[in-house]
């Protein structure tokens, strides 16, 4: 009996074994390795906290908030409602350039790969967007774009904030790069939210980092601020909307979101017009895809050159509406002379 009854565990223990493999066989032979059991788990949402005026966010001030699920690693806190706000979601573009007007319309402007166009042109301040791209793919008749660099021209000085190339992406690394009149912007070393850098030369400008890399908050106190995150074209979204994205460029781009405090309602350019008082939206709301055309409208030269054909920077204008030459307008001479009241000639 005893024996009989070791047997039958034996037995037992075989068949529970047997069932095992056989269930093992019927869903997968090969076991795969961790790394490419599906997709890749999503990002843990970053905290952002309020740090302005205590005084006047006493209710939201450090306090911290999970950026949005759509959103997980661009968001902001916005102090007034204490709640956090996707970059993307506000004036200024993203991606394959989708903009977000000062009407809060949202719309596509395409331009072209490898060209700049003014976005904001007014009379204190002028911005222009550098364009990359790759060509769209059989049945398109444009190419896919994004912006890597914006240029802001600001009583007289020049900025710069872009996206470096990059093949491979890592987001511990920093891939942004900023200048101040050609000379880089160094952000304090120690790699952390909130680091400040601020100019000796123009005190009301600052740059904080708004993330560990790859994010910043530029801004004129009195004029405006540009919250800038650089990103990649990942592998799914290069398979899913067929980019045809290459290992040695990734398209680092920029996410970028405008706020303006002066602002004239003489103001030009692709969103700059948005935020005119007589601005008409003709864009068929019903589209998937609202674009604005008048490419050539918007197109200058160089990156730094304030010269689109709706240009407002350096020009007041008279009584009669007529474009006057501003006294001290910032000018930059073909001889290589440039500064305030300089003029020009052949």
């Amino acid at each position: 009996l005893a024996m009989a009854s070791r047997l039958g565990v034996v037995l037992a223990l075989a068949a529970v074994v047997l069932l095992a493999a056989a269930g093992a066989a019927a869903g997968q032979s090969t076991p795969r390795p961790p790394n490419a059991q599906g997709p890749k788990p999503k990002p843990k949402p970053m905290k952002v906290k309020c740090t302005e005026n205590r005084k006047e966010n006493p209710y939201c001030f450090n306090r911290n908030m999970d950026c949005p699920a759509n959103c997980p690693q661009s968001c902001y806190p916005d102090c007034n409602t204490c709640k956090p706000v996707c970059v993307c979601n506000t004036p200024g573009a993203c991606g394959d350039p989708r903009f977000i007007g000062g009407d809060g319309n949202a719309f596509y402007f395409h331009g072209r790969r490898d060209a700049d166009f003014c976005v904001v042109s007014d009379r204190d301040l002028h911005i222009n967007a550098h364009f990359i791209g790759k060509s769209g793919h059989s049945g398109m008749s444009r190419d896919f774009t994004w912006i890597q660099a914006i240029a802001v021209l600001f009583d007289g000085h020049r900025l710069y904030l872009g996206a470096r190339k990059t093949g491979t992406w890592d987001d511990a690394v920093e891939h942004l790069d900023i200048t101040l009149d050609g000379e880089p912007v160094y952000l304090p070393a120690d790699l952390i939210e909130g680091a400040k850098w601020t100019s000796s030369r123009v005190p009301e400008l600052s740059v904080t980092r708004t993330k560990a890399t790859n994010g910043v908050l530029v801004a004129v106190a009195g004029k405006f601020s540009v919250r800038a995150n650089a990103v990649p074209i990942t592998e799914e979204e290069s398979r899913v909307h067929r980019y045809g994205v290459t290992a040695d460029d990734c398209l680092a781009h920029l996410e970028l979101a405008f706020k303006f405090d002066a602002l004239t309602d003489d103001v030009h350019g692709v969103v700059g017009q948005t935020y005119r008082s007589d601005y008409v939206n003709h864009f068929d709301v019903r589209a998937s895809m609202p674009t604005m055309g008048g490419g050539a409208t918007f197109t200058t030269s160089s990156l730094f050159a304030a010269d689109c054909s709706v240009a407002r920077y350096g020009v007041s204008r008279g009584n009669d509406g007529a474009a006057v030459l501003s006294e001290l307008a910032g000018v930059t001479c073909a001889s290589g002379m440039d500064g305030k009241g300089v003029v020009c000639k052949k």
